[in-house]
């Protein structure tokens, strides 16, 4: 009953922060015309943040480990982030293009690469890396395809956009490898 109630708790906080920070841009937009959200927006970024709350919260509470929280928490963190900005200004060119919907597909690699490890810290180290290599392929295609001759794009662009979003992933995957090896060396011991 306690966990229950510590996780309502919890999930209340999450609702309580979505709001705080959606009243950011709708007190903006009393005083200036350069935020100009519309229902839509305000429905698709708090699903944004009360989800990746609820997900935080979930997800925290598998591990008593504080390197597979953080590896957890960074992940969380560089694909919340990796959202917001592809729907806020796109991360290829400067507006909405097609190849910016290629970065849907490193979500659907990490959540297959997350349910395939079964949150072991093996696992969640090969779906790390994997996502990582994601934005290696999502590189070649931009350049197979040209894009970056977008108007607001370049190579650098395109390379340095992939290689910060792909590095928290490495970093990520390389705690996880960290908590792995503790494991292992544990389970060494008590054998």
């Amino acid at each position: 009953m306690e966990k229950q109630s510590t996780y309502s708790r919890s999930i209340l906080g999450v609702a309580l922060v979505t709001l705080l920070i959606l009243s950011i841009p709708l007190v903006a937009m009393q005083f200036t015309d350069e935020v100009n959200w519309g229902v839509g927006d305000f429905i698709i970024m708090g699903a944004l943040l009360f989800g990746t709350g609820v997900l935080f919260v979930l997800v925290m509470r598998l591990s008593s480990n504080i390197a597979y929280k953080t590896a957890v928490g960074l992940a969380i963190g560089a694909t919340f982030f990796m959202v917001y900005v592809n729907l806020a200004v796109g991360l290829i060119g400067g507006g909405p293009h097609a190849g910016n919907l290629m970065y849907a597909g490193v979500i659907l690699v990490l959540i297959v690469g997350i349910y395939l490890s079964r949150f072991t810290a093996a696992g969640m180290e090969r779906a790390m890396y994997l996502t990582a290599g994601t934005f290696a392929v999502l590189t070649a295609i931009a350049f197979l395809t040209k894009m970056y001759e977008y108007p607001g794009s370049s190579v650098m662009e395109i390379v340095g956009v992939n290689v910060f979003f792909a590095t928290p992933f490495v970093v990520s995957g390389l705690l996880f490898r960290y908590v792995a090896l503790e494991q292992a060396k544990k389970n060494e011991k008590a054998a």
